[in-house]
């Protein structure tokens, strides 16, 4: 597959963490992704694309892309023999100045980008994206694009600096404690995080800790997981067990075995790293 990725220019940079170009034939035709502290938007250049947020909700067409806030259940992901696509990377602050609705609206329910932006402009910059000369133009009206559509937004600097903090410990910071130093109540902390990323600070935490646990973890060698989970701060390896299945519907073994057939069916893939094959 073609994957080309960048940051973007400021102010946009404090959004988001990069735009990308991605073109060819997926590894797998279904990939699951465990909820990350993060959110995605897709605009779709190919053949529809599927997704399944959760083991209880419908699969559902995407044709036009898709919007993704914070997750909190592993998506499924069904695409189609040949992928094409632009996309950003977000910080999970980062969908808010671009939304018409609170964050929280779309927790756990993938929309198309014309639910977002409206019909017309989204088939408008899907044509210009689709005649650009090359993925560097293609990322560039994109960047612009976002850039037009940039909006004022209440509440980001608090949100955006709590994060950071929440980012910057991997989770392992008491809540309580971000709401004295930033001087504001639990319930407007969580309120201002619900509205701008979808989810609460406490979730959020939850989030981070866990996506820094799974990265520390080499699946090429055994792991120690009692060990694992008491320097990632869970209670008690059962605790983590339960994380673990939460996030990925996986048991942590499980989650080796199955990360471990990627990199020997797909050594050095771009998808690398974070998708699991769901089949």
């Amino acid at each position: 597959m073609e994957y080309v990725s960048r940051v973007p220019r400021p102010p946009l940079d404090g959004l988001i963490d990069d735009l990308y170009y991605l073109e060819g034939v997926p590894p797998y035709a279904r990939l699951t992704l465990p909820p990350m502290p993060a959110a995605l938007l897709i605009v779709n250049l190919g053949a529809p694309f599927l997704i399944r947020a959760g083991t209880e909700i419908e699969t559902t067409e995407y044709a036009d892309g898709c919007v993704i806030t914070t997750p909190t259940r592993a998506f499924e992901f069904g695409y189609p023999l040949r992928t094409r696509s632009v996309g950003v990377h977000v910080k999970p602050w980062g969908l808010a100045p671009f939304l018409p609705m609170p964050a929280a609206e779309l927790c756990d329910r993938p929309v198309p980008v014309e639910q977002v932006w409206g019909r017309p402009a989204t088939a408008e910059l899907r044509d210009r994206l689709a005649t650009a000369d090359g993925p560097h133009e293609m990322l560039t009206l994109l960047e612009e694009e976002l850039i037009r559509r940039l909006c004022e937004t209440a509440g980001l600097g608090l949100v955006r600096h709590t994060s950071s903090v929440i980012a910057a410990t991997s989770g392992a910071v008491a809540i309580d404690d971000l709401r004295t130093s930033a001087g504001v109540s639990s319930t407007h902390l969580a309120q201002r995080f619900k509205q701008l990323v979808g989810v609460t600070p406490k979730r959020l935490a939850r989030t981070h800790r866990f996506a820094a646990t799974v990265f520390s973890i080499n699946p090429a060698e055994s792991t120690d997981w009692a060990e694992l989970a008491s320097r990632a701060g869970y209670f008690d390896q059962a605790h983590f067990g339960h994380e673990f299945r939460a996030f990925t519907g996986l048991t942590p073994t499980r989650y080796v075995d199955v990360r471990r057939r990627f990199l020997r069916e797909h050594p050095g893939h771009v998808f690398d790293g974070w998708p699991l094959p769901t089949d």
